[in-house]
């Protein structure tokens, strides 16, 4: 059984949001955050084939399956937001990574490559922005000791 040309657009598209969100989730692993790279390529390899599937096989209302991801990865982001005895919130900027590549999937999935790669760029900038020092002194700094991440 041969695999068809919409078939190896399907994958393709897949394929490469599963990269992308991989190398986001590198990047957060190598933080030492929990959810890291596997958590985020297959974050983003869902997304995209959600999208992609809604655009073929529901071509008049595409737009109803992508509200459900917005709202399904926002769920699995409240699940990483922790708030431990001390009070302070943990896991906020994890959760907006898992939905912002979530967002990226969904733009692989439309077909949008070259968009999508822009995009794992800016995700990437502002994951690291604290850790470049020419971006560093930029920006809102939390109050308390030096290096602390308001994200932690």
């Amino acid at each position: 059984m041969a695999i068809s040309p919409q078939d190896w657009v399907f994958l393709s598209r897949a394929a490469l949001a599963a990269a992308l969100g991989f190398i986001i989730g590198w990047e957060r692993a190598s933080s030492g955050h929990s959810a890291g790279d596997r958590t985020y390529a297959l974050i983003a390899l869902g997304a995209a084939t959600f999208t992609t599937l809604s655009a073929q096989a529901f071509p008049a209302n595409p737009h109803s399956l992508v509200a459900g991801l917005v709202t399904g990865i926002g769920f699995l982001g409240a699940g990483v937001i922790l708030r431990p005895s001390s009070g302070e919130i943990k896991g906020l900027t994890t959760a907006a990574s898992m939905w912002a590549v979530g967002g990226l999937g969904a733009v692989v999935g439309s077909g949008r490559y070259v968009l999508g790669v822009a995009l794992t760029a800016v995700i990437l900038l502002i994951l690291m922005w604290e850790r470049m020092p020419v971006l560093a002194r930029f920006g809102h700094r939390k109050k308390g000791p030096p290096g602390a991440r308001d994200d932690e």
